[in-house]
C-alpha cells in the first residue's frame, strides 16, 4: 500500500522545484507548495462528493491546474478521467455515460458543451459563463486519506479513434509507475532535469510527464498551447532539459528559431518523416523517436539521440519491462527482419478497457495486440510501418499504405502525404493520397498524373493512387496521428 506520489514526494524534497517559472506559471513553486494547493483542491473536490473510487473527469486543455487535478485525484483515491477539450456536447456525453464522474472539472473554453453533457457536479476552473460552479469558491472539507494498491485503477483514458468507436483504457498505479521507472532507465535522468509540456494532457503524451516528474523529484515546465514562438521561450525560461513533441510541432519550432540545449526532444505521436529527423540533427537538436499507446502508459520503445542519427527509421529497442514479438495472421512469431503485427506484453500493458469492451479481441497469448505492422533487425530494433487495420485491398490485392506513403514522399517536390482506402464500386478499395508540397511548390506545379508517373518506378500498377488531393498540411488528432477520417472525407468525390 502507498500514499499519493506527491505527497510522498514532498516529505522526501520539499524544497525540490516542481513547477517552473515558465509558461503557464508566473513564479516557481516548490514541491512543498505544490502539495498545500492540492491538498486545499482535494478538500474543494471532497466537498462536492468526490471520495474513493468515484471518477474525476477533466476537460481542460494543458494548463498548471490539470497538474494540481491529477494529484489531488489520487490523494482522494479517485480515478482521473481526462477528456478531450476539443470534444462536442454528444460526444462527451458518450464518454460521461460510460464513467459516470461524480464530477466534471471544465475550464471557460469547453464549460458550455460540458454543462450541456453532464449528469453531474460541474465545476470550473475559470469565472463560470454557463451555470458551472467556480471550483475556487468552494470551501474545502476535510477526507480521508486512501491507500493505493498496485492494481488500483488510477487513469482512464479515451482513446482518440480515428480509426473507430474509441475506447476507455484503464491505467493501473502499476501501470503508470512502470512506464514512468522504464522511462528513466532509457533516457537517463538528472536531479536538473526540467520536462516542458506543451502536449494536451488529455492525451497520454502530455500526462504521463505530470506523474513522472513527482516519481522523479523534478521539474515540470507547463504551456498552455503550443506556439512555435512562444514555446521557444518557454523552453529557455524553464532551463528545460527536455521536451515531448509531435513530428508537426517540432517542424514549426525548426522553422522559427533555434532550439534551445536540450538532454533530448522525446518525438512520438506519429511517424517521423526522415527528412525532418535530419534536419534536427543537421541542428543539434537531439531527437529520441518514441513508439507507444495509451494502453501502455506511454512508451514501447524509444532511440536515444546517438541511435536515432545512425537508424533513421528506427524506434529504438523496446523500453525496460517492455517484451515486443512480431507475430504472422496466425499469431506465429516472425523472424527479424520480417513484418507482422507488433504485440506488447509487460507491468506497463493496460489490465483491460472499460467495461470489457473489447479486451478479449485485444490481447493473444502473446499480450496487447497493437494493431500496427512493423519488424525489428538482428539488434532487436523496432520498424513501425503502419496500421494493421488499414491495409487497402483493392481488387482482392493487398496494398499497404505505408508502401505508397514512402514512393510519394521521395518526390522531390512533395513534403508529407497520408494514404488511405476509399469506396470504390468496381475494385472495392481504390488507393487515394492526400499530398503536402514541399514549401514554395505551387500547388499547379505537380499534378495527381505527376505523383503517379514518379510511383510507377518504385509501385505495380495496382498500389497507385487513382484518387490525389493537396492540402497546405495534413489534418491530424491532438495527439498528433494523422485523422485518417477527415483525409478520407478530403479525398472523397476527387476523381483525380
Amino acid at each position: 500500500m502507498m500514499r499519493d506520489w506527491l505527497a510522498i514526494r514532498a516529505d522526501a524534497t520539499p524544497e525540490a522545484t516542481a513547477l517552473a517559472a515558465a509558461g503557464d506559471v508566473d513564479s516557481a513553486r516548490s514541491y512543498t507548495e505544490l502539495n498545500e494547493r492540492v491538498e486545499v483542491l482535494a478538500g474543494r473536490l471532497a466537498a462536492r462528493g468526490v471520495s474513493v473510487d468515484d471518477s474525476l473527469a477533466v476537460c481542460s486543455e494543458t494548463r498548471a491546474e490539470f497538474v494540481e487535478l491529477a494529484h489531488a485525484a489520487q490523494r482522494l483515491g479517485a480515478i482521473l478521467v481526462p477528456v478531450s477539450a476539443r470534444l462536442t456536447a454528444a460526444e462527451l456525453a458518450h464518454r460521461f455515460d460510460r464513467v459516470e464522474p461524480t464530477a466534471v472539472v471544465c475550464e471557460q473554453g469547453t464549460e458550455a458543451a460540458v454543462t450541456d453533457a453532464a449528469d453531474a457536479s460541474v465545476l470550473s476552473l475559470d469565472e463560470p459563463l454557463n451555470g458551472a460552479e467556480r471550483l475556487a469558491g468552494i470551501q474545502p472539507e476535510p477526507f480521508d486519506l486512501p491507500e493505493w494498491e498496485q492494481n488500483d485503477p488510477l487513469v482512464v483514458m479515451f482513446t482518440s479513434g480515428t480509426t473507430g468507436e474509441p475506447k476507455g483504457v484503464v491505467l493501473t498505479v502499476a501501470n503508470v509507475l512502470a512506464s514512468a521507472t522504464a522511462s528513466a532507465f532509457r533516457l537517463g535522468l538528472r536531479r536538473d532535469d526540467c520536462w516542458h509540456v506543451t502536449l494536451p494532457m488529455y492525451h497520454m503524451g502530455g500526462l504521463a510527464p505530470v506523474y513522472r516528474s513527482a516519481l522523479y523529484g523534478t521539474t515540470l515546465s507547463v504551456q498552455r498551447g503550443f506556439e512555435p514562438a512562444k514555446t521557444l521561450s518557454a523552453l529557455r525560461a524553464a532551463d528545460a532539459t527536455c521536451v515531448s513533441l509531435v513530428p508537426t510541432m517540432l517542424d514549426k519550432l525548426l522553422d522559427v528559431g533555434t532550439m534551445p540545449d536540450l538532454r533530448f526532444v522525446l518525438l512520438g505521436g506519429a511517424a517521423c518523416p526522415p527528412e525532418l529527423l535530419e534536419r534536427a540533427q543537421e541542428r543539434d537538436v537531439p531527437v529520441a523517436p518514441t513508439y507507444g499507446m495509451t494502453e501502455t502508459a506511454s512508451q514501447i520503445a524509444t532511440a536515444l539521440p546517438s541511435e536515432a542519427r545512425d537508424h533513421h527509421d528506427s524506434v529504438g529497442n523496446p523500453i525496460m519491462f517492455a517484451e515486443v514479438t512480431v507475430v504472422d495472421e496466425t499469431g506465429a512469431p516472425q523472424e527479424a527482419g520480417e513484418t507482422g503485427e507488433l504485440v506488447v506484453s509487460g507491468p506497463m500493458v493496460t489490465p483491460g478497457y472499460l467495461d470489457g469492451a473489447g479486451t478479449a479481441e485485444s490481447f493473444c497469448n502473446g499480450g496487447l495486440k497493437t494493431g500496427d505492422l512493423g519488424h525489428r533487425d538482428e539488434a532487436g530494433r523496432m520498424y513501425v510501418h503502419s496500421r494493421a487495420d488499414t491495409t487497402i485491398i483493392t481488387g482482392g490485392e493487398n496494398v499497404d499504405p505505408s508502401e505508397v506513403r514512402d514512393a510519394i514522399r521521395a518526390h522531390p517536390k512533395v513534403e508529407d502525404c497520408a494514404v488511405v482506402g476509399l469506396a470504390d464500386d468496381e475494385w472495392g478499395e481504390r488507393v487515394a493520397a492526400l499530398v503536402v508540397l514541399a514549401d514554395g511548390v505551387a500547388e499547379a506545379a505537380v499534378s495527381a498524373d505527376d505523383i503517379r508517373h514518379h510511383c510507377r518506378e518504385q509501385l505495380a500498377g495496382y498500389k497507385l493512387p487513382r484518387t490525389v488531393g493537396f492540402a497546405d498540411e495534413l489534418p491530424r488528432t491532438a495527439s498528433g496521428t494523422v485523422d485518417r477520417e477527415a483525409v478520407e472525407d478530403r479525398l472523397a468525390g476527387l476523381d483525380s
